[in-house]
């Protein structure tokens, strides 16, 4: 059952949905004050996540794949729809839906449903629509498009009426208080929590999982350096070390679960074990043409090779996480360390 809970009150947790093109990767620039994504990206192969600030409110920025990107296996698009929940748990406080205003694609007008097939069909309120304009955005622009652009306002009228539009070019700063205002009101309208679901709940315990394994597998390496700190350090100074180390430690751990956690591991063996059974069936009906010594043989064949183009989709995790958020280990320990335990002895 979907529901709402309470959230932060420091951080907005924002999803950027885009269902082709490259306005998702614009809006992010555009709410982040910075290039992000080139100008010229049009889709990216797996979900990534950004923080920074809004109007001086500190947002966090969730972009997965394009949802209608037709050149995805089903298992890397489940995978990285998993990982997209991973990334924004406990659940988004908005939804931001971005589309071109110039160039509103078929894709687009399948965006509705294809956001409740993935998110859950009470989604779309806690969703706006954001509009990337190449004219200077401003209110006046926003009135007009409501009395004359048909089109646009029955797209709109789809996710509740609430849009902005918004500047292609991000280092226009001029609405960003209008759009965190926006934001802010909308989620204080359905009681100022933030969007969840079975789904996001499942993600949450399988990163709290992953988290407690990594941080007990990490466990004498956090007491050495609590140990050496002890020896370095008194009173307060100790104090403010020991959680200055323990918060560093905390978050390159929870980035790792988020990233890489029971709950995605499970979709790559279940893409490995979906492309042997279809390669199988295959290579069995080709193999039935030579009699059942080849439907034998062809099903093995068509298993094993349907069996890795199913976990190829899957292959990419590592190669992401270097590109996506900070290894495991990012050799924080030896910095840390080093910093502190280099310098002279009072």
């Amino acid at each position: 059952m979907d529901k709402r809970k309470k959230g932060s009150p420091t951080e907005l947790r924002l999803m950027v949905v885009g269902s082709s093109g490259h306005s998702q990767f614009l809006l992010t620039n555009a709410i982040l004050g910075r290039e992000v994504f080139p100008k010229d990206i049009t889709s990216i192969s797996g979900s990534r996540k950004n923080t920074g600030e809004l109007a001086g409110r500190r947002v966090a920025v969730i972009n997965g794949p394009n949802i209608y990107d037709k050149g995805m296996s089903p298992p890397k698009r489940e995978m990285e729809l998993r990982r997209s929940k991973c990334l924004c748990i406990p659940g988004p406080h908005a939804f931001l839906v971005a589309f071109d205003m110039d160039k509103i694609s078929p894709n687009d007008e399948k965006t509705q449903r294809m956001m409740k097939e993935h998110f859950g069909n009470h989604c779309l309120r806690n969703c706006m629509v954001l509009l990337a304009s190449e004219r200077n955005p401003d209110a006046l622009l926003e009135d007009k498009l409501q009395k004359t652009d048909w089109h646009l306002r029955e797209l709109i009228e789809k996710y509740g009426g609430r849009f902005h539009v918004y500047s292609k070019n991000w280092r226009d700063r001029s609405r960003d208080r209008e759009l965190l205002q926006k934001i802010e009101r909308m989620v204080a309208s359905l009681g100022g929590g933030y969007f969840s679901s079975r789904t996001f709940q499942k993600a949450e315990d399988c990163v709290k999982k992953e988290e407690r394994k990594l941080r007990k597998k990490r466990s004498a390496e956090i007491e050495k350096a609590w140990t050496e700190m002890e020896k370095r350090y008194i009173a307060d100074e100790l104090y403010h070390q020991k959680d200055a180390y323990t918060a560093s430690v905390g978050a390159e751990i929870r980035a790792k679960a988020e990233m890489d956690n029971g709950w995605l591991r499970t979709s790559l063996v279940r893409g490995l074990g979906t492309g042997f059974v279809v390669g199988a069936v295959m290579g069995a009906l080709v193999g039935s043409i030579e009699g059942p010594g080849g439907m034998v043989l062809y099903g093995i064949i068509g298993g094993a090779v349907g069996g890795s183009a199913g976990g190829t989709a899957q292959v990419a995790i590592k190669h992401m996480e270097d590109r996506v958020a900070p290894s495991a280990r990012l050799n924080f320990n030896s910095i840390f360390i080093n910093r502190f335990f280099t310098a002279a002895r009072p």
